[in-house]
């Protein structure tokens, strides 16, 4: 499968959310949506990236952009992530990697020399057209959401 890229038009998807909801790509048609795609609940680097967001939550509303964070947890998990960390971020629940795959997100990836298949944290900004505005691969957390703020507020 090849990598999508800035420019390509965002895969459509549906997913159950925490609080009850469900998320969509086209529910965020003619508005700025961050996805990011993140590993799993209440780990250190996830709970800091969605304690990030959450800080910029009013700066992304400001310019009516919504943030979605997808993981393959499931909804009772992403409930629990949410009120322990007092998240205001959606976390749509991908338990059966469709999302995650036609994203390009669910890889392999090793760890003390054992190779598994898991989520490589990776954040696509899709502007109101859907179509994918910018990507960050490989992301490392400190700074991130500042940064995607930043690009979603020249779009």
């Amino acid at each position: 499968m090849t990598e999508l890229t800035a420019g390509d038009k965002a895969p459509d998807f549906s997913l159950p959310a925490n609080g009850g909801a469900t998320v969509s790509l086209e529910q965020f048609s003619g508005k700025p949506l961050v996805l990011y795609f993140y590993p799993k609940d209440d780990t250190s680097g996830c709970t800091v990236e969605a304690v990030d967001f959450t800080k910029l939550s009013a700066d992304f509303a400001a310019i009516g952009a919504t943030v979605v964070g997808v993981s393959p947890d499931s909804v009772k998990s992403h409930d629990k992530f949410a009120a322990k960390h007092n998240l205001s971020v959606l976390l749509a629940a991908d338990e059966t990697h469709a999302a995650l795959e036609a994203y390009g997100v669910w890889k392999e990836k090793s760890m003390y020399g054992k190779t598994y298949m898991g989520v490589e944290r990776t954040t696509f900004l899709i502007d109101g057209s859907g179509k994918i505005a910018e990507v960050w691969r490989k992301v490392k957390v400190p700074g991130h959401a500042e940064a995607v703020l930043k690009a979603a507020q020249a779009l």
